[in-house]
């Protein structure tokens, strides 16, 4: 029999049980603002993916910036709900409630609640705040330019109440079930690295063993390089180089160039697992590009990052659209040795990036220079086993990224289906099974 539900007076909430109450917050909790003054409390605690967890490298016996950061912080004892609200209209995906279950500090600038268990438990008030996160009711509380919700604005919302015995059983249900999507999401998740590590291992095999079977192999006198084809010789990138050259530098690129729908700006940022992902914001006027012309990005050119994380590269492959290197990047343009696909793949290796670390230069951020990126050992080899071992990695690449694509579906659908749990489940949608 359906149990006899009511208009919960919240729009984005409808009905609710008959008996449960909606009363604001400021009735069950209150803000916890003690700091840590005296720095005692040194377990400093952080949001990651919805959990309040220890901080690492925090020590504040050994670093005085952060044992002076430290003393800014709010105490926090298990049991307390935990919410991030800020930059609210910025970022819809960082899941923003947790519950506290050690005792540390975590930075004022999130919003820490002390529930009244008369009333409601931590636990439930933790997987309420989620529902509420999952229509986007936590946004919608924010107040000031960049939507930043505090206890003043929280302490007014209304909030669902059922017994405490009903939300001690709404929580046991949804910790096994929620425990169980979980496992399903962790283990799919590690199927994907071992998607990834697969992918990688193809590709570094091609590009440095080749796709031929029983070949005559010789030593390439670079270890992270090893056993090469016979015919196959090491030099530097050098040798296929037809250009390259730094992105234009300083009052070049003024920001204030930027416009909609011209010139598209290659930076570091931009560029991700051999690929360049446009940013349609960072752009510059085509009359802007014509006095850097030099600049222009054309097919085949291969754009690499040279600051921040080292070995970021992408071949220019998409004609459809104008590209301008970067500041930030190195851009280089290949003759007649190289197929660029393939020098693509190969720069993918992981050992480039290690070999990049080595070299770059720079104390506070490593940088890389033309000279640097220049002297990359690679491995010359025919044309027209270039184009081979291009066309088979796009092949195999292609099969890999279909599998890691529906696993990530399965996350995706996995997590969707949580949070819709979660919501249906703490707001009385559902009832839990007898």
């Amino acid at each position: 029999m359906a149990r006899e539900m009511k208009d919960s007076g919240i729009e984005w909430i409808g009905e609710i049980p008959a008996g449960w109450k909606v009363l604001p917050a400021q009735r069950a909790f209150r803000e916890i603002k003690t700091k840590n003054t005296d720095g005692n409390v040194q377990n400093a605690l952080q949001f990651k993916f919805g959990e309040i967890i220890p901080k690492k490298n925090f020590d504040a016996d050994s670093d005085d910036y952060v044992a002076d950061t430290i003393t800014n912080y709010t105490i926090v004892e298990p049991g307390t709900v935990m919410i991030n609200g800020l930059n609210l209209n910025y970022d819809f995906k960082t899941l923003r409630t947790g519950l506290v279950k050690e005792k540390g500090v975590i930075t004022s600038a999130y919003l820490a609640l002390w529930p009244n268990q008369d009333l409601i438990t931590p636990e439930y008030a933790t997987y309420l705040f989620k529902g509420y996160e999952t229509k986007k009711a936590l946004h919608n509380m924010g107040s000031g330019i960049r939507l930043t919700l505090g206890y003043k604005e929280l302490k007014k919302q209304p909030i669902l109440f059922p017994s405490i015995d009903e939300q001690k059983q709404i929580v046991a249900y949804l910790d096994e079930e929620c425990d169980h999507i979980d496992s399903v999401i962790e283990q799919t998740r590690a199927s994907i690295e071992e998607y990834k590590k697969l992918k990688q291992a193809v590709i570094t095999h091609a590009v440095t063993k080749g796709i031929r079977p029983d070949r005559q192999m010789k030593d390439s006198g670079v270890r992270w390089i090893g056993k090469i084809p016979d015919k196959w010789s090491v030099s530097s990138l050098n040798r296929g180089i037809e250009l390259i050259q730094t992105g234009p530098f300083g009052s070049q690129l003024h920001a204030d160039e930027y416009v909609s729908n011209e010139i598209v700006v290659v930076n570091p940022a931009n560029i991700s697992n051999g690929e360049i992902i446009p940013d349609n914001s960072c752009t510059i006027t085509k009359s802007k590009a014509y006095e850097l012309s030099r600049h222009i990005l054309k097919r085949g050119d291969i754009v690499f990052g040279r600051r921040g994380e080292m070995g970021r590269c992408a071949c220019v492959i998409d004609d459809k659209r104008d590209y301008i290197c970067g500041t930030g990047c190195i851009q280089i343009r290949l003759n007649d040795k190289i197929v660029p696909a393939y020098l693509s793949y190969y720069l993918q290796n992981p050992c480039i990036k290690q070999y990049l670390e080595i070299h770059s230069v720079g104390t506070t951020m490593q940088n890389l220079n033309t000279s640097i990126v220049g002297n990359i050992p690679i491995l010359l080899l025919d044309i027209n086993e270039q184009e081979e071992i291009v066309s088979y990695l796009d092949r195999k690449k292609s099969e890999i990224d279909q599998l890691i694509f529906k696993k990530e579906k399965v996350v995706e659908e996995l997590d969707s289906y949580k949070k819709s749990l979660i919501y249906e489940y703490v707001t009385g949608k559902k009832e839990v099974p007898a």
